[in-house]
């Protein structure tokens, strides 16, 4: 496996670390729906991701989820492995979206190159860094945007990433990554068919009018 792909800085790696590093890695494939990482009490290791999509989200004590990022092909999740970074610990779960292929590099292993690599820590910074700022822009969104502005982002992002304008989604997991009620959903989405901008079908949502949706979210 060519590790290059997920790793920018292997090069700079000494041959050991690279050798080091492509040993330990486990390659799974998992099923749309699993659990790969449940908050910081569980440590499974940095996750790459060779095929399919991984969501990373947060569940409040009332059960309440929100969906933080995605993860794409090529994409690194270093949340899964946060439990080596001291004081950096977060509760976020990390679920397969889609029928997914990934390499697993244990935290451990991670850690221990990362100890003595500085091209390897300065590249996990930089990871870190980045999904931070994620989470950042997550968090003014919620603050400061309307629903109505973030339902139809959300359902423009999704059609750009199903390719489709017919969308598999009920109106429960469109709460759930958003953060909100179904309650709430369905008014706005209800609002929004009776605008022309969606037709609603059972379990899922059609963007009739993508024009609209883009105007209304400021796109």
């Amino acid at each position: 496996m060519d590790f290059s792909r997920y790793f920018p800085i292997w090069p700079q790696l000494t041959a050991a670390e690279r050798e080091h590093l492509s040993a330990a890695a486990v390659c799974r494939e998992v099923k749309q729906g699993t659990l790969l990482h449940s908050g910081s009490a569980d440590c499974l290791g940095l996750l790459m991701v060779e095929a399919g999509r991984l969501r990373a989200y947060i569940l409040s004590g009332e059960g309440r989820e929100i969906t933080l990022y995605r993860l794409l092909e090529r994409d690194v999740c270093l949340l899964s492995a946060s439990c080596m970074m001291r004081g950096a610990q977060f509760d976020v779960a990390v679920e397969a979206e889609r029928d997914s292929t990934l390499w697993v590099i244990p935290s451990e292993t991670y850690r221990q190159i990362m100890a003595n690599s500085a091209p390897l820590a300065n590249y996990t910074n930089e990871l870190m860094a980045g999904r931070f700022a994620d989470v950042m822009w997550l968090m003014e969104q919620v603050m400061w945007k309307s629903m109505d502005r973030r339902l139809a982002a959300f359902l423009l992002e999704e059609a750009a990433l199903e390719e489709t304008e017919v969308l598999p989604l009920t109106q429960e997991r469109i709460g759930a990554h958003l953060g909100t009620a179904r309650e709430v959903v369905t008014r706005m989405l209800r609002y929004f068919q009776g605008e022309g901008l969606v037709k609603l079908r059972r379990g899922a949502v059609e963007l009739t009018d993508p024009a609209g949706l883009r105007a209304l979210a400021g796109k």
